[in-house]
């Protein structure tokens, strides 16, 4: 009997270590997303094993995956069945910390509640290992300004038209400013995201320049205003700062067609890239306006 008894107790104690050999874990920065924004988890993964791993695809099995079930349970497949993962060595002891996008890679735009749990294949054991199930709620922000416009000759992008809409969404402890760019056509969302922090009782300000892009400035803060270029495929082009001073920052049209900003003092001009995907582990997600949390 005693021998019995120690027999499962090996087993169990090989178990548990075996177990404990990779850690994954998962986290998201808030639990409520509008509809079509990025929803960004934060992946991390501990090397317990005590020794050097290799995670790699093997066995025709992906060594990492998403398990995500909706509102009423119902899984969640995935938008394309490739998986573009390189391969990741991680050192014994070792940490390592990923941001993925989960919005161009899961259908997860529609209105509700979605769990969502990783799972990391093991090659050299054959055995997966999963993240607690984490919940993030899709709702959608109030409209409270649109546009359509065409698109310019010479311009590239798909499609013949683009609106542009301003939305509002309040948060427990603020209220935030979104764009959503979309082909109503063809159904197309090209970007949905965050401009930031905005005070509720100051309308933002919207203007379409000559090459029919978007500027936007609103109130962000008691004298401190934001302002933002929007391509016609979701692409933040420019987002910069300005304080009140003896004027206040107002949008004006050009006479060539041009929109600018007068009035007030700029407090940080950026440049920014781009607007895209990040479909694979070591890509990043879009950076967020500030505050936009």
């Amino acid at each position: 009997m005693m021998r019995y008894l120690l027999s499962i107790a090996c087993v169990v104690l090989i178990a548990a270590k075996v177990q404990a050999q990779i850690q994954v874990d998962l986290k998201f920065k808030r639990l409520q997303y509008i509809a079509y924004e990025p929803v960004v988890v934060t992946l991390s993964i501990t090397n317990l094993a005590g020794r050097d791993i290799d995670l790699h695809n093997a066995d025709g099995q992906s060594w990492l995956g998403f398990e995500i079930t909706g509102s009423e349970g119902q899984p969640i497949a995935p938008i394309s069945t490739e998986n573009g993962q390189a391969p990741l060595k991680i050192a014994a002891g070792q940490r390592v910390t990923h941001q993925i996008n989960l919005t161009p890679l899961y259908p997860v735009h529609d209105f509700g509640s979605y769990h969502v749990r990783t799972n990391v294949y093991f090659a050299d054991l054959g055995k997966f290992f999963y993240s607690p199930t984490r919940v993030f709620e899709v709702t959608d922000a109030r409209p409270i300004w649109q546009q359509t416009v065409g698109i310019p000759d010479g311009i590239a992008a798909p499609g013949n038209v683009r609106t542009y809409s301003l939305l509002t969404n309040r948060f427990p402890d603020h209220t935030s400013l979104y764009v959503r760019v979309q082909d109503k056509d063809s159904g197309i969302v090209y970007a949905t995201y965050s401009l930031g922090r905005a005070i509720a009782f100051e309308e933002p300000q919207a203007e379409i320049d000559h090459a029919n892009q978007l500027h936007v400035l609103h109130c962000s803060a008691p004298r401190a205003w934001a302002y933002s270029r929007v391509g016609l495929n979701g692409e933040l082009l420019a987002h910069s700062s300005f304080m009140e001073t003896k004027t206040r920052p107002r949008l004006v049209h050009a006479a060539n067609g041009d929109v600018a900003v007068r009035g007030g003092t700029i407090e940080s001009p950026t440049a920014q890239s781009p607007r895209g995907t990040a479909p694979k582990l070591s890509a990043r997600p879009p950076e967020p306006a500030k505050d936009d949390q």
